[in-house]
């Protein structure tokens, strides 16, 4: 079975999606669309930007989502898949690609998202940290034994845990995890404390527009990230996509279940391979692949 996977923030690069814009009728429609609903023009950042204007939360997560689904459209009826799963931002954009989400909703939510997440970093200095080499137990044990904020936030791949919260939080959790074994419990150099409780007001104001949209059943069932089961309810999908912003992204465990629920193949959409690379780290023979256009 062919699963389409796809990317969260962290994958963009400047040059992305001009291929698509200038080689597509339907991707430059889509971008010129883009554009209009942004009230932006979100594509010359994209194509011919600097890294810094890249870098902004509220141009990442669009641009990036719209890679990936502007790919998927452009390919047509050769994108036929049997499964799907997006990492954080990518569950929008997996949505939009298995026809649950139009692409307009699509949009304007991630938006929200993206100015939601950006005004919560803003209200506490809050930061995230990479822990390599631990089990995952042992990681969730040091957070609970912590005063103050910090989740097991992305759950990537077997030894690779992202923790979320409050800046003295992590680093009393990186001292222990340190003491604990862990090979590296390093901050990350993100805007805040995503997937974790910090981003409870950026999920207030996300819920109302997740509720306002309208969500279909998918085409296929849709892994997702805060249960790591695939989904084909739309009230279901609704909840989860709601929980996602303060809830784990549980990829090491999404991965599992996609292979026991008969992936064979998975193939990335959008910007970057670091979700081929996670695959790789669950089976290194595990085939996997970017969509060509």
């Amino acid at each position: 079975m062919k699963g389409y996977v796809f990317p969260g923030q962290g994958a963009q690069f400047v040059g992305m999606g001009k291929e698509l814009y200038e080689n597509s009728d339907l991707g430059k429609e889509l971008f010129e669309k883009a554009n209009e609903i942004l009230g932006y023009r979100i594509t010359d950042i994209m194509f011919d930007g600097t890294p810094e204007e890249l870098q902004q939360t509220k141009v990442t997560q669009p641009a990036i989502f719209l890679h990936s689904v502007i790919m998927a459209k452009v390919a047509g009826d050769s994108f036929k898949p049997e499964m799907v799963a997006g990492h954080s931002l990518g569950e929008f954009s997996a949505l939009v690609a298995a026809n649950a989400l139009s692409f307009e909703d699509g949009l304007k939510l991630v938006y929200t998202r993206a100015m939601a997440m950006q005004k919560a970093c803003e209200k506490q200095p809050s930061t995230m940290a990479a822990v390599l080499g631990l089990e995952d137990s042992i990681v969730e044990e040091v957070c609970e034994s912590i005063d103050g904020v910090v989740v097991a936030a992305n759950y990537n791949c077997p030894g690779q845990l992202v923790i979320s919260g409050e800046v003295e939080a992590i680093d009393k959790a990186c001292e222990l995890l340190t003491e604990k074994g862990a090979r590296r419990a390093l901050k990350l150099p993100v805007g805040g404390a995503f997937h974790s409780p910090l981003m409870s007001p950026a999920k207030e104001e996300l819920q109302a527009g997740i509720e306002a949209a309208k969500i279909s059943a998918p085409i296929c069932p849709i892994y997702q990230n805060v249960t790591a089961k695939a989904e084909t309810d739309p009230v279901v999908i609704k909840e989860n996509l709601i929980n996602q912003l303060t809830g784990a992204v549980r990829w090491t465990q999404t991965m599992n279940n996609m292979i026991e629920g008969g992936l064979t193949e998975v193939i990335e959409v959008g910007p970057g391979k670091v979700l081929q690379g996670l695959f790789k780290k669950v089976d290194r023979q595990f085939p996997t692949s970017s969509l060509e256009i």
